[in-house]
């Protein structure tokens, strides 16, 4: 750890809440339902939507209601996407002639996106037209993203609401919030892309002359197409030369916008945000980690101007930042640390140059060791897929970093409302065990936690650790599991653990290592994704209508704050407890054995 680093993570944090609380304001507009200042010219556009829609924007709804709206809403969504991958070849904006995407692929992909999960097992630049990726991909961009606001409203208007049936409507947050915050923030952000160099064109790809030839060797075939061997059965190679090289051109930086503001992360190109056209700088990289935590930020701040006390917003935001400190302090360390092999090779001035250096394998150099860790921290703690290096690359700690952030529930930051209302989740855990150790009914917010609630609390929370783990014992037990390991042994486990991690917790990222591009995966992660993303939101949705049915009770002289440290220390040992020990037998499987293993080599 170096003074580069903690000085990088200060602006990050400084920058982050500077912005955060003005767009809380924003946000808390815009979830009351009321007129949005300098967003007023839009409302005729509101309406008008309400209109198309058949939609009564007055009309309220019930928890169940609510639900059912959304989930037949991404359904159609999740069918859509599928469709336009199924027919792209036939359909327009297909400059490269991109074949049609095979069934398994394309129904993993539909549900990754729609889920917000932004899995990729496809390589984008090679696969998708620029039709499926702008109204198919980006498009399910905003509608996941405005989800999971909509969520955290209803359970927000489940809190203030005063014995009320009804926690609003889903379509009129759903509308809001894409209107409202997610088309203009993502307009101001791709304008700011395109300076800093992401393309943005609907071009076919470019042929371009290399300034230095490339010499290769390639197995030869004979005339039937099958390999040549020699007489000891070896491959005959094939000198060839590389002269020119093929650039990948389209519409990505409105595309690289929305996918990190909405915490999605699904990259234009197969390389994400380590590709030059989508993050070409160390400005846009540092502008590209602030955008993914903006949003949840700002809800965390939207939160206490809803609920009447901005205090509840410093409790939650403070115990977001002390965990996410705490597990980018190990990351960071992690990565610039030598390898023990290494580090044995050097004396003295050597062995403290190979210190300095650190892991660089998998990172650009364009973003260095302290940038590549904070942003895998930024891109795990938030359900947001993006990567701008390799996590298979990381040393073993470095790598357990990013997954355990994922299978705490992402609820650092967390995703686009789905961060905000996941910590919710542990907060009314954390205020039913304080309830218990003092002998009095729980309240939260001025609503009693009974056992409808904790039950609904409970399913929501241990429901992803169930994917992911029982998705990964069914992986290693079986050869089309086993099939697409990369590396053996315990970092090929840590490969399997991550990809069920990642996709139960609807992030995304990936170690890359593991070949999931594969009818077994593509069906086991996308029924990951679907049961993660819905399996947590028809909880909370449940939750919300009956705290709305609650009356909103006084705070008296026996009511537990929750807004001091006591209550914030409170809530971080209940999200590590319950996320670590959920997760410690298979972390000791992968991660760790990994980490010992380096000092007996």
């Amino acid at each position: 750890m170096n003074m580069h680093s903690l000085a990088l993570l200060g602006a990050f944090l400084v920058m982050l809440f500077l912005l955060a609380w003005p767009l809380g304001r924003l946000l808390a507009r815009v979830g009351d339902g009321g007129a949005v200042p300098g967003l007023n010219w839009l409302a005729p556009v509101e309406r008008l939507l309400y209109r198309i829609g058949g939609v009564q924007p007055e009309a309220a709804m019930g928890w169940k209601a609510y639900a059912i709206a959304l989930l037949v809403f991404n359904a159609i969504g999740a069918l859509f996407v599928y469709g336009l991958q199924r027919l792209q070849a036939w359909l327009p904006l297909n400059p490269q002639g991109l074949a049609n995407v095979g069934p398994d692929s394309s129904f993993n992909t539909a549900v990754s996106f729609m889920s917000n999960t932004n899995w990729q097992g496809y390589g984008g630049e090679q696969t998708m037209s620029y039709l499926t990726q702008m109204l198919g991909l980006a498009g399910q961009n905003f509608f996941s993203a405005a989800t999971g606001i909509a969520v955290v409203y209803a359970l927000i208007r489940g809190f203030t609401a005063r014995s009320a049936g009804n926690i609003g409507n889903f379509w009129v947050d759903l509308v809001r919030s894409t209107l409202y915050v997610l088309l203009p923030l993502s307009l101001l952000f791709s304008v700011f892309l395109m300076g800093q160099g992401v393309v943005q064109n609907f071009s076919p790809y470019q042929e371009v002359q290399l300034l230095d030839p490339v010499r290769y060797a390639v197995p030869a075939t004979g005339a039937d197409g099958k390999p040549l061997v020699d007489g000891a059965g070896q491959p005959v190679m094939q000198e060839k030369t590389a002269a020119t090289q093929t650039i990948a051109m389209g519409p990505v930086a409105s595309q690289e916008a929305i996918k990190l503001l909405g915490t999605n992360g699904g990259g234009f190109f197969n390389a994400n945000s380590a590709h030059p056209f989508e993050n070409p700088t160390p400005l846009s990289n540092f502008v590209q980690m602030l955008s993914i935590f903006l949003i949840p930020a700002g809800l965390c701040s939207a939160f206490g101007r809803m609920v009447g006390d901005a205090r509840q917003s410093v409790a939650v935001l403070a115990a977001m930042s002390l965990i996410f400190v705490a597990a980018v302090l190990v990351a960071m360390s992690a990565e610039q640390a030598a390898h023990p092999q290494l580090a044995a090779l050097g004396i003295d001035q050597g062995a403290s140059a190979l210190q300095a250096g650190g892991n660089m394998e998998g990172k650009e150099t364009r973003f260095g060791i302290a940038a590549s860790a904070l942003f895998a921290a930024v891109t795990t703690a938030a359900s947001c897929g993006a990567v701008n290096a390799m996590h298979d690359s990381f040393s073993p700690l470095g790598g357990a970093v990013p997954m355990l952030l994922m299978q705490l529930g992402e609820v650092v930051f967390g995703g686009v409302g789905a961060g905000l209302y996941g910590m919710l989740l542990f907060a009314i855990l954390a205020v039913f065990i304080a309830g218990l150790m003092i002998g009095r009914t729980p309240e939260y917010l001025g609503k009693k936690i009974q056992s409808h609630e904790m039950k609904l609390t409970s399913i929501a929370i241990l429901v992803t650790p169930v994917l992911v783990l029982a998705g990964t014992a069914i992986a290693v037990m079986f050869d089309a599991g086993r099939a697409g390991i990369a590396n053996p042994g315990a970092h090929g486990f840590s490969e399997i653990l991550y990809a069920f991690s990642s996709a139960a917790n609807n992030n995304g990222s990936a170690f890359a290592g593991l070949s999931a591009n594969t009818p077994f995966y593509n069906t086991m992660l996308a029924i990951a994704m679907w049961f993660g993303r819905f399996g947590v939101i028809v909880p909370v949705l449940a939750i919300a209508g009956a705290l709305a049915a609650k009356p909103r009770l006084s705070a008296n002289a026996g009511t537990m704050p929750t807004h001091g440290p006591i209550f914030v220390f409170l809530l971080v040992g209940v999200v590590l407890l319950v996320g670590v020990l959920n997760y410690v037998p298979a972390l000791a499987l992968g991660p760790v054995v990994e980490h010992l293993e380096l000092y007996n080599k």
